[in-house]
């Protein structure tokens, strides 16, 4: 039985699009993961969550690409000040419904710009946000100021098209996510930059989480969808591969670490 190609269902929109976001903003108002799983050490997110909190502890600090401003939240317990900044407008509404008086949200899009002065923050962080961000974020971050970042890594569920042909689909060959965060560090010419790589193993508990997973900020009509279609075939091949806790596949994250 051949899995469908959910790409080709007339209202599936390519995730991390302009209008994905927007129509996860409303459907959902936030950016986060509905699938149930458990990272394996070393974790990526939770590196780099551990290092931003001691770099803007009492700074004045900007998060670009903040979605619904959870984390952002998490890090006014630490932040002197701490703007986030979004593309969604529904994101940016959810964040400042928020009632901590040193948060303040802002909607707007890297690629035209950051609407802050020169030097305005002390440090910044991009957790999963644009990499259009990082030439800005020089203008706006202090001399000598700290910048994180966490983007996806390329090999992130690479198993998944081998295992789901259709359902998934190999996004490109080679590392173009890395090779963008290159380009976008060498373009802005930082006193210091490098990245991480972080690999590790990212358990998926259930048959049912793949296509939660598959169809992240897509109409709950294209996951029920394919869930009534393909969920046999997936149960197959998941309890082929799967250990005792679920099924293993690759988790990746790059780390990026700027002085400005």
């Amino acid at each position: 039985m051949e899995l469908l190609d959910p790409t080709l269902i007339e209202e599936w929109l390519t995730p991390h699009s302009i209008e994905w976001y927007e129509q996860l903003g409303k459907l959902y108002g936030e950016y986060s993961y509905p699938w149930r799983s458990t990272v394996m050490e070393p974790n990526g997110e939770s590196i780099f969550n551990k290092e931003v909190f001691l770099m803007i502890k009492d700074q004045k600090v900007l998060d670009v690409g903040c979605g619904h401003g959870e984390f952002t939240i998490q890090c006014s317990s630490h932040a002197k000040e701490i703007i986030g900044f979004d593309v969604t407008n529904d994101f940016i509404k959810s964040g400042s419904k928020n009632q901590k008086q040193n948060i303040s949200f802002v909607v707007g899009n890297t690629k035209k710009g950051l609407p802050f002065e020169a030097g305005q923050f002390d440090c910044a962080y991009n957790r999963k946000g644009p990499t259009s961000a990082y030439p800005e974020l020089k203008q706006v971050v202090k001399k000598g100021g700290k910048i994180l970042g966490l983007h996806p890594g390329d090999e992130i569920g690479a198993e998944l098209p081998i295992l789901f042909p259709n359902l998934f689909k190999t996004i490109s060959n080679g590392t173009p996510i890395l090779d963008t965060l290159m380009r976008r560090l060498d373009t802005s010419m930082f006193e210091r930059s490098e990245i991480q790589i972080i690999k590790s193993i990212e358990i998926l508990h259930t048959p049912k989480d793949v296509f939660k997973l598959r169809c992240f900020g897509q109409k709950q009509s294209i996951f029920q969808y394919l869930m009534e279609e393909n969920y046999t075939r997936v149960k197959q091949i998941f309890e082929q591969n799967a250990t005792a806790n679920g099924l293993p596949i690759t988790f990746s994250r790059y780390v990026v670490r700027v002085t400005v």
